[in-house]
């Protein structure tokens, strides 16, 4: 026989979100998308489940390991539970409005679920709030991207905002320049994710010492842009070099208080990503607040997106204000009660009458209670 408590249990990663946290979650949603709507980003709602091949192409197809799996007992055929939206939303880029006009501006809400957490992210279940802008190569449309996730979430509460900006493409340009097979470009791909200068040193032979200078170039953005131009690179290599600088650039003229750092090495957590990329992060604050970067959907189109992780976004933002909840007692007018809910009350209304109401309006948590018309504080 099961107990009840083995019944409330839930698995590892997953956890039920109570009041008032879920009303303070769905209303900071709710200004980060009022802030994409500003700037033009209409929103679409895909569905949970996707059949497999729609879901794990393009994009999708770096999430095939985070995606749980089932049978659809109506096709026979295999669905995906999806772990991250942007797939999705690139493939309504790709059909359902394939003919609007480009550039195409979308955003979404709404939760995900993969197969393993993180070391940072032990949660499996988190919601995602993100934009897309799909169509548009241009340098503007990097900096915008950036722009619109820094103006959101400096909008929700969070202080301490910064940016840390990559271009994952450039260490995978320089390593084909050097020629190394499949498995030592793995090798070193991890030594530079993992910050190892003595494995770079190890695996890299001849090419090491540029390597270890991109690591060494880590840093505030102007320090790391200014080492960057110092370091010879092909002319590919140099083409990145100056498309993040004038990404930087733009991005410090719009918002010139924003904390804007680069990381030239890095590429964990970016392997669909074609270009310029970016990481959300707050100071004190575990975990990212959010990611985003170019790549290309299914159908060929250069574009660029990020998605906030709202599990992280709430640990960075003011918790909830008090709420000023008031009970009212069981023949009290409807229309008195909405009036009331105008000016900015919670109302319950007890069921029967009752005796004590301010012990009653203790018990609801609430924090006032209402008499003949008068409005008593506990």
């Amino acid at each position: 026989m099961t107990e009840p408590s083995e019944k409330a249990l839930l698995p590892a990663g997953l956890q039920d979100l109570l009041p008032p946290d879920a009303s303070h979650e769905a209303g900071t949603v709710g200004r980060l998308l009022a802030v994409f709507r500003a700037w033009g980003y209409g929103h679409v709602k895909p569905p949970m489940l996707e059949f497999e091949e729609a879901l794990l192409t393009g994009p999708g197809a770096a999430l095939a390991s985070q995606t749980f799996r089932l049978m659809d007992p109506v096709s026979q055929r295999m669905m995906g539970l999806r772990a991250d939206m942007t797939p999705q939303v690139a493939r309504m880029a790709g059909s359902r409005l394939a003919k609007a006009p480009r550039p195409l501006r979308l955003s979404y809400a709404g939760q995900v679920l993969q197969v393993r957490g993180s070391q940072l992210r032990p949660e499996r279940q988190f919601g995602q709030v993100g934009a897309e802008l799909l169509g548009a190569s241009e340098a503007h449309a990097d900096a915008e991207v950036i722009l619109l996730g820094a103006e959101a979430l400096l909008a929700a509460g969070v202080t301490a905002l910064s940016v840390d900006v990559n271009m994952p493409p450039l260490v995978a340009s320089l390593m084909a320049e050097m020629d190394f097979e499949a498995e030592k470009r793995a090798e070193l791909m991890a030594a530079l994710d993992g910050k190892d200068v003595a494995a770079v040193e190890n695996l890299a032979g001849e090419g090491a010492s540029l390597l270890i200078a991109l690591l060494d170039a880590a840093g505030p953005a102007d320090r790391a842009l200014e080492k960057l131009g110092g370091l010879k690179f092909s002319d590919r290599a140099r083409l990145d070099v100056e498309r993040l600088r004038e990404v930087v650039e733009i991005v410090r003229k719009a918002l010139p208080d924003l904390a804007l750092t680069i990381d030239p090495a890095e590429h964990r957590g970016f392997e669909y990503q074609t270009g310029i990329s970016f990481i959300f992060l707050a100071r004190g604050v575990r975990g990212e607040l959010g990611r985003g970067g170019r790549y290309a959907t299914t159908d060929g189109e250069s574009s660029t997106g990020f998605s906030l992780f709202t599990d992280t976004v709430m640990r960075a933002v003011p918790g909830p204000a008090p709420e000023k909840r008031l009970l009212l007692p069981v023949n009290c007018n409807r229309t008195r009660a909405k009036a009331l809910q105008e000016e900015g009350w919670i109302t319950l209304s007890a069921l029967s009458d009752v005796e004590d109401m301010a012990a009653e309006a203790t018990r609801l948590g609430c924090t006032h209670w209402l008499l003949d018309e008068e409005i008593k504080a506990l």
